[in-house]
């Protein structure tokens, strides 16, 4: 077995169970070629975990399990099909089709992401330990899925630090140019293979269903809404109006279909082509006002090192949503950046109250849905904040 020594006093986080090794905690690598298995061992040589190694990477090892035991094919066949049962009952009684199924570490397989759209999976391989194991983990995942067709996304950043190529493609089966799914009753048109992350937002399923709640009679401002789910979810549940705005016109064209497919003829509906805080300033300066605000940004920061400059935009816009915001609004704001925690965010928007001169009522905390679990262990897995935010 190949091994991976660490250098003295650098086995805590290990002990702790956090399942990332990085390059800069360990003396030595032998014998291990990138996403090879090696055995993690302290200082002193006694055994710690096991895992796959790239010494090309920041994050050198990531941990497969605790013990020794094998990390042969039926270890990666257990793994899969136990992560794929655990969404059974999401989808059971037939009103979802579309779910995470596996979720990288916090499903306990890291570098793999697999999400189901209907009858097709997206899967992306996004480190040289997963892409080592790829034939073994599609004829599982076939295995435990049976799926139609399966398309490769993997695409993203994350191969280039682990010095792979970007790919995508048919990888089984035909796949449609658009698929059509249903998340808690409501209908989504999906282009899995470009629309963005492996095509559709599945981690705000339950943030949705949240504020359709209380979307009822009220008119609705959907800021970057992209394909519209948000706005979809609160016209459903007897929104009155929606304003829809997004910088993508491919996006607010998508987002047209998907109204189409579930609104009510009596909620009317705008849709705006704009940079979002541009636009929400020129609706400031109009004298628009909204009874429900869903404020849903890209990513602001993606390390600590750009904490600072995140928490002053989401303060920023934070605060502008909130001056278009009527009196007893509710205010539904998300941070999707992994370096923002959910205290710190809490906090921004906090300080937005203040600068708009609103008092904020928190009467809701929200995060990912239940298909991208959370590894107590691991909090780098707790990406998506959200909060309800109820003004007086």
């Amino acid at each position: 077995m190949a091994e991976a020594k660490l250098k003295p006093a650098r086995e805590k986080s290990l002990r702790h169970r956090h399942p990332w090794v990085y390059s800069g905690a360990i003396e030595r690598v032998t014998g291990a070629e990138p996403g090879a298995i090696v055995d993690v061992v302290d200082s002193r040589g006694n055994f710690l975990a096991r895992g796959y190694c790239n010494t090309e990477s920041k994050i050198a090892v990531r941990v497969l399990a605790w013990d020794d035991r094998p990390i042969d094919d039926a270890f990666w066949s257990e793994r899969i099909h136990a992560a794929i049962r655990r969404r059974d009952a999401i989808v059971a009684d037939g009103a979802t089709t579309a779910v995470r199924l596996i979720h990288a570490e916090a499903d306990f397989l890291p570098g793999l992401i697999v999400d189901r759209y209907a009858d097709v999976l997206v899967v992306q391989f996004l480190t040289a330990g997963i892409e080592r194991v790829r034939d073994i983990v599609l004829d599982a995942l076939r295995s435990a899925a049976v799926p139609a067709a399966v398309f490769e996304r993997s695409d993203t950043s994350s191969r280039v630090r682990e010095g792979l190529a970007a790919a995508s493609g048919v990888i089984h089966g035909e796949v449609p140019s658009t698929v059509e799914i249903l998340e808690n009753g409501v209908r989504f048109q999906v282009n899995v293979e470009s629309g963005q992350k492996t095509g559709f937002y599945l981690d705000q399923r339950d943030n949705r269903a949240a504020v359709a709640s209380l979307a009822k009679g009220r008119t609705m401002l959907d800021a970057f809404s992209h394909t519209g789910a948000f706005a979809a979810y609160a016209m459903r549940a007897g929104a009155r109006a929606v304003t829809l705005v997004d910088s993508s016109a491919a996006a607010l064209a998508a987002a047209r279909t998907n109204l189409e497919l579930n609104a009510p003829e009596q909620c009317e509906t705008e849709f705006v082509h704009d940079d979002v805080p541009a636009q929400l300033r020129k609706l400031r300066e109009q004298g628009r006002r909204f009874d429900l605000v869903v404020l849903d940004p890209p990513r602001f920061a993606t390390n600590r090192h750009q904490l600072d400059n995140a928490l002053r935009a989401y303060k920023d816009i934070n605060r502008v949503a909130l001056e278009v915001l009527a009196p007893g609004g509710i205010l539904a704001t998300f941070s999707c950046s992994q370096a923002v925690d959910a205290a710190s965010f809490t906090m921004a928007v906090a300080w937005a109250g203040l600068d708009a001169g609103r008092e904020l009522q928190i009467v809701r905390r929200l995060g990912q849905g239940s298909d991208h679990p959370v590894l107590a262990s691991f909090p780098e897995s707790e990406y998506l904040k959200g909060l309800l935010v109820r003004t007086a």
